[in-house]
């Protein structure tokens, strides 16, 4: 139920363009607390579909990418078994056999043409051409996210771009004034303002799926999974002196990395791995596993080898194979299919509403992003820039289905189309239960190499330093309640002690755990965390990479 407007709180009502008030801007409406989401959530359809259309022609967020081309080689196993014992997808089937795949890199916040060294996420996002069709598995090289439910993706981006007053880009006082009001984002930010906030390269990078997915097997028995692609090369980064180093020469330093580096031969490669677990909801565990704010710990769920891909391949024509390549997380191929993740079932519609906006409604007939090894027959019909005919059926007259006449048919589904736990619950708009927003971003600063703390703690201080005092001693808060060295450290930077953020308690409308009310009476006295025996994503070694003149 919404709360009534604290006393002496003037600021106009939040409402939507039709002037309906909205009572509820942080979460969408879903069946029981955890999922899934409901098709008629009017506010985060307009929200969302409203965002897609802010930027015309370049993309919202991704906008400063390259494109490459390779093949994705199989396994055939999982954890020493036959992969078919977990899903069906063929092409993971047999070892040896290799798919086609394209592969897009980017930055998120910045321009078409910004500086690729930018302190940024990137996103790493794989097409694999399948003979059932495209599958889309759209990441990043973080793990995680700064949200847990879509409805908030505009916010934070939001927060992220340029002022929209003075265009001044990414101002610490809007970026981290959303952080201090979203606790469940310090674990992004711990890694965004850490040396993984900028590699070295496209090449020198982890990515991951981030999103919690479903495989399926012959049977219909369904696990959650987690990709991580993991490079060959290893990981390296850069702290942001030498990231300033490189960009006084080359704005555009990982695409030429990139593609020189596939000219000369060394192709780039990366292992994919997985991580399974049980398809329920896991009451045994203090966070919940379909949170994108969340990794899963390797110790206890060890990311085994499906597959390796090789990139061999630069494009022909930058424009068509890569500013019109369009990728989304609803494109799926059979053995593959969705978890009740917030933020996947948002993706869902958002990615592709936002290609049909940007790159037109038959996006789908350009040859990058068209099926290469799967035959097309649809009953969609005309829009701007149609040049495919689609031959439907035997009778063109017939664009429908279903018809007695001819035309298409459905096709006969090998399997039972049940599958996973089954969900009941009230319909609703409410957080996870299980959020435990600092619990891993103080395990992340603990298992950080000393210099990726040391260079985290600079880079957050001096941003916080230009943010307004209400900002600052919020975000110090967070970071105590996260682990005492961390926010001990960066209030040292900015003048600051637990002393001085003690009274400011919870945020409103987000209660705290007991565990998490504990540390907030013992403010930067709770001692360290034990991460004795902890393996969490992001514990491959980052080696810190050498810039001439840095």
């Amino acid at each position: 139920m919404a709360a009534n407007a604290p006393h002496g709180d003037t600021r106009a009502v939040l409402t939507n363009r039709q002037g309906h008030p909205v009572h509820d801007n942080q979460n969408q409406r879903t069946v029981g607390s955890r999922g899934p989401a409901t098709l008629e959530n009017y506010q985060y359809l307009e929200k969302i579909s409203h965002f897609d259309r802010e930027r015309v022609p370049e993309r919202v967020v991704h906008a400063r990418g390259a494109t490459a081309f390779g093949y994705f080689e199989a396994y055939g196993t999982v954890g020493g078994e036959p992969i078919a014992r977990y899903t069906r997808a063929k092409l993971f089937q047999t070892a040896g056999r290799r798919t086609d795949v394209a592969v897009r890199f980017s930055t998120v916040a910045g321009g078409r043409d910004s500086s690729e060294v930018a302190r940024d996420p990137r996103g790493f996002a794989v097409k694999f051409y399948t003979e059932d069709g495209n599958w889309d598995l759209v990441g990043n090289n973080l793990g995680v996210f700064f949200i847990r439910d879509a409805i908030k993706f505009p916010d934070v981006i939001h927060s992220q771009k340029p002022d929209p007053v003075t265009f001044e880009r990414q101002i610490p006082n809007r970026v981290f004034d959303f952080a201090a009001a979203s606790p469940e984002s310090l674990h992004m930010y711990t890694l965004v303002f850490g040396p993984r906030g900028i590699p070295a390269s496209y090449r020198h990078q982890q990515g991951f799926g981030v999103n919690t997915y479903k495989w399926v097997n012959a049977e219909g028995a369904t696990k959650l999974v987690k990709y991580h692609w993991v490079p060959k090369a290893g990981v390296k980064s850069l702290t942001a002196e030498q990231a300033a180093r490189v960009q006084a020469h080359e704005l555009g330093s990982h695409t030429k990395d990139l593609y020189d580096a596939i000219a000369r031969g060394d192709h780039p490669e990366w292992e994919l791995r997985v991580q399974l677990m049980d398809d329920h909801d896991h009451p045994e565990l203090d966070w919940d596993p379909l949170d994108d704010t969340k990794v899963w710990p390797e110790n206890d769920y060890p990311p085994l080898p499906v597959g390796r891909m090789v990139l061999d391949r630069a494009p022909e024509d930058f424009f068509a194979q890569s500013e019109q390549i369009a990728f989304g997380t609803g494109v799926l191929v059979d053995g593959l299919d969705f978890s009740d993740d917030k933020m996947l079932v948002g993706r869902t519609f958002a990615y592709s509403d936002a290609q049909r906006h940007r790159v037109g409604p038959n996006y789908l007939q350009l040859p990058v992003n068209a099926p290469a090894h799967a035959a097309v027959h649809t009953n969609q019909r005309d829009g701007a820039m149609a040049y495919a005919v689609d031959r439907g059926g035997s009778d063109l007259s017939i664009t429908y289905e279903p018809s007695v006449r001819g035309g298409l048919r459905e096709a006969p589904s090998p399997h039972e189309d049940v599958q996973g736990p089954e969900i009941a619950g009230r319909l609703t708009r409410a957080r996870i239960e299980r959020t435990d927003d600092y619990r891993q971003a103080g395990e992340r600063f603990l298992l950080c190499e000393e210099w990726e703390r040391d260079d985290l703690v600079r880079n957050l201080a001096d941003a916080l330093a230009q943010c307004d005092q209400v900002v600052r001693e919020r975000m110090v808060w967070h970071l105590f309640m996260a682990e005492d060295e961390y926010g001990r450290r960066v209030g040292e930077r900015l003048g600051m002690t637990a002393d001085d953020v003690r009274h400011l308690g919870p945020l409103p409308g987000r209660p705290l755990s007991e565990e998490e009310s504990r540390r907030a009476a013992h403010l930067g006295r709770n001692g360290s965390r034990d991460v004795a025996g902890l393996v969490m994503t992001h514990c491959v070694p980052d080696e810190n990479a050498v810039v001439a003149g840095a």
